[in-house]
């Protein structure tokens, strides 16, 4: 099905006038950041992120509507095991809070226009060659292996290379500026770029990595690009609310990370059987992801009763 452009319009606008009213509303906090003001923003985008579901069903009917779901749900969850690597660089550049929000603001504009060329040229590789279906099953399923492992967070802000040729080619102030959020500041009549660039090079950097994982998990679930694109940008679009809730100390699953490679390594199954006609219904991919999580969060929640027993 052909989507319009002023469709198209009209659902950037829309986004672009959420992230301006998000924007508002923290700047407003001016850094202090609560745990319900945190919680009432991860609702409100997660409510967002699934009533666009209704407008994937009107279009789409129930197939893609429920591809949309699991899509949804797979993304958000991959993201949020993510955060937690963001909250390591944060804490190694040592970035003020007020600095952190708007961080995570670009980040998430930069990683809507990195998911949609990927996902884009993720759909036309797989309409164009067959073999790709190999290709991004096999690499669903090595990473889920990883994160069995325990690799899927192991990143060193200290060795991007991306960030490290900024710091030798690029004048970077010591500091982060009096308002802890501006990437160029003054100083002695020079222009000088703040850690807070730095900063955003890694997050980036690290969201393009995350995304050669999370863009063939939804391409497994879904090829149409419409399903495929919406439920990404519905699923990063809350993270920068989420992230401070769980900066709040809220990890209701302590090891999403595992879990998370259950399902990628099915997935990547998923995938390649598809390549000999053998199509896993999605109603089966959506009670997995949501078994997985419902299992972990059960888990989490039995371990920290266990542990206040014993104190």
């Amino acid at each position: 099905m052909e989507v319009s452009l002023s469709f198209w319009v009209v659902f950037h606008l829309v986004v672009a006038v959420f992230l301006a009213i998000d924007l508002i509303y923290w700047e407003k906090r001016k850094g202090e950041i609560r745990f319900r003001d945190s919680l009432l923003w991860v609702i409100a985008w997660i409510s967002l992120g699934l009533s666009f579901s209704v407008i994937v069903f009107s279009m789409y009917g129930t197939e893609e509507f429920i591809k949309y779901i699991t899509a949804y749900i797979a993304e958000y969850s991959l993201s949020t095991d993510n955060l937690f690597v963001f909250l390591v660089i944060f804490t190694y550049f040592a970035v003020p809070s007020r600095g952190r929000h708007i961080v995570l603001l670009a980040g998430i504009i930069c990683a809507a226009v990195f998911r949609g060329v990927f996902i884009f040229v993720g759909v036309a590789l797989l309409e164009r060659f067959h073999w790709m279906v190999y290709v991004f099953g096999a690499v669903l399923i090595y990473t889920g292996y990883k994160m069995a492992r325990g690799g899927g967070e192991a990143v060193d802000p200290g060795k991007n290379r991306v960030v490290n040729f900024a710091r030798k080619f690029l004048p970077i102030a010591p500091t982060y500026g009096e308002d802890g959020k501006s990437f160029i500041i003054k100083q002695n009549g020079d222009v000088l770029f703040t850690p807070l660039l730095l900063t955003l090079l890694a997050v980036e950097t690290t969201d393009i990595m995350f995304a050669f994982d999370s863009v063939p998990a939804v391409l497994a679930i879904t090829r149409e690009f419409f399903t495929a694109y919406t439920s990404n940008i519905m699923a990063v679009l809350g993270l920068r609310s989420l992230y401070f809730l769980l900066e709040h100390g809220l990890r209701l699953v302590e090891n999403l990370g595992r879990g998370l490679a259950i399902y990628l390594i099915y997935l990547g199954a998923a995938f390649i059987l598809s390549a000999f006609g053998i199509e896993v219904p999605s109603y089966i991919s959506l009670l997995l992801i949501a078994t997985i999580i419902l299992v972990l969060v059960l888990m989490a929640r039995l371990r920290r009763k266990e542990s206040g027993t014993a104190e």
